[in-house]
């Protein structure tokens, strides 16, 4: 039922709350959002006096009220947006954060469990899991979206199981009024299973302004294997808070490969693995093109707590215009966490006199017998190279998206999906053309 009140966001998240504290969920998980709402009361939303969002101003977001928990009209919903070429894949399809089941596709699938959130309270993994995780980071939004989550899905992919085919969670936003969604994801991959995802963020046409608070946990079981990728490709008149927290065991592989492209107005990524077994590994890529007023902020936390594990983090910002990135990558080596071998590096290629770039690498290390190297570059568009390809005869236009394309290489060939790589080379060509 829609909920709207004519006071501050604060006290339509307080009301919402109230009316949750009727529902008929289980004691356990009401104390567990009472928690939440009880720190989330307490610290309030996040300013830039805070150290992690000191490039990043929310209140402008904040300061107003939206549509919370609005009804989803599901007729006439055109996916189009989303669709990859030569891509076969299932299909999840959350509105507004809600799972509508009849766009699903996983029906032939044995052994992968999709539930709505609301519906997953009496599943195992989802009482093992839920709020273990994210919820013991110091982002306040995660408290905030704990005590008032009311879509998103749960999906759990069983023992020795392999996916045939990669799973795409397509995001819609929709609505002619303003609204907030908090949609809360938990995925767990049990021993020995294999699946890929594919999310991809779209908005239809005619879409008010929309503000998301996306949690997603996600659960690695000894020797599971995950490729997940972000493809934000919203309009303008969206905003995205996504938290993503990764939970690792032994001999678990997880690779995250997170893009941005022109149109969404502001985006905010988050995004924490926790090596907390021997022999794991991660990798984290990342490519942000950026055009006109966006604004993309990527904090990624990589914790090394066991020894022999591995990680390698890639990302390359590309803002345009008067776009703003931001990239702020840690690394934690803690003390038992020996033979480490971590890898760190965040390039960036200023297009524009007003495109900025905020970036704060950072290699924490309290083990004496690692492997670890972490940097970061900044420039602005080689001219005498753009200057060298149109003498041979390539237009300007198509001389920039090859320096460009040369540019990202680095990030965009390690991506596993062909498909998936094809079509991101593609929206980077888009998103350089001049308009």
């Amino acid at each position: 039922m829609s909920t709207l009140v004519a006071n501050s966001l604060f006290q339509q998240l307080k009301s919402t709350f109230q009316e949750l504290e009727s529902s008929n969920e289980p004691t356990t998980l009401k104390a567990i959002r009472q928690e939440a709402f009880d720190r989330f009361e307490k610290e309030g939303f996040p300013t830039v006096k805070n150290e992690d969002w000191k490039y990043t101003n929310i209140q402008n977001l904040v300061n107003k009220t939206y549509l919370l928990n609005e009804d989803v009209d599901i007729a006439d919903i055109d996916f189009s947006k989303a669709d990859i070429p030569n891509l076969d894949a299932h299909r999840i399809v959350l509105i507004n954060g809600q799972y509508v089941m009849a766009f699903s596709s996983l029906e032939d699938e044995i052994g992968v469990t999709v539930r709505s959130i609301e519906d997953a309270a009496q599943e195992n993994g989802f009482e093992k899991h839920f709020a273990q995780y994210a919820d013991k980071t110091d982002n306040v939004l995660v408290a905030l979206n704990t005590a008032l989550y009311t879509s998103g899905i749960y999906l759990s992919v069983g023992k020795n199981k392999v996916v045939s085919k990669p799973i795409q969670i397509v995001h819609v936003a929709t609505g002619g009024t303003s609204f907030f969604s908090q949609t809360r994801n938990l995925f767990v991959i049990e021993a020995n299973a294999e699946v890929e995802f594919i999310e991809s963020f779209i908005t239809l046409d005619g879409t008010a302004e929309n503000l998301h608070n996306k949690v997603t946990e996600i659960v690695l079981e000894e020797n599971a294997k995950v490729q997940h990728y972000y493809l934000q490709l919203a309009a303008d008149t969206g905003s995205y808070i996504n938290h993503t927290e990764v939970y690792q065991h032994q001999y678990s592989l997880y690779n995250n490969y997170n893009c941005t492209f022109p149109g969404v107005s502001f985006v905010r990524n988050n995004i924490n693995v926790r090596l907390d077994a021997e022999n794991v590994e991660s990798h984290l890529y990342g490519i942000n093109l950026l055009s006109d007023n966006q604004f993309a902020d990527n904090h990624t936390i990589v914790d090394h707590l066991k020894p022999h594990c591995e990680s390698y983090e890639w990302y390359k910002n590309i803002p345009q215009d008067s776009s703003t990135a931001v990239f702020n990558g840690k690394i934690f080596v803690r003390e038992d966490a020996q033979k480490t071998n971590a890898f760190q590096q965040n390039n960036n290629m200023l297009i524009g006199d007003k495109s900025t770039v905020y970036t704060k690498p950072q290699l924490e290390i309290f083990a004496d017998d690692v492997k670890c190297s972490h940097g970061c570059t900044m420039g602005q568009f080689d001219d005498e190279a753009l200057f060298y390809l149109r003498a041979r005869g390539i237009g300007e236009e198509s001389a920039r998206i090859l320096l460009v394309h040369a540019f990202a290489f680095d990030v965009t060939s390690r991506f596993s999906n062909e498909a998936v790589r094809k079509y991101v080379e593609d929206l980077v060509a888009k998103g350089l053309e001049r308009k």
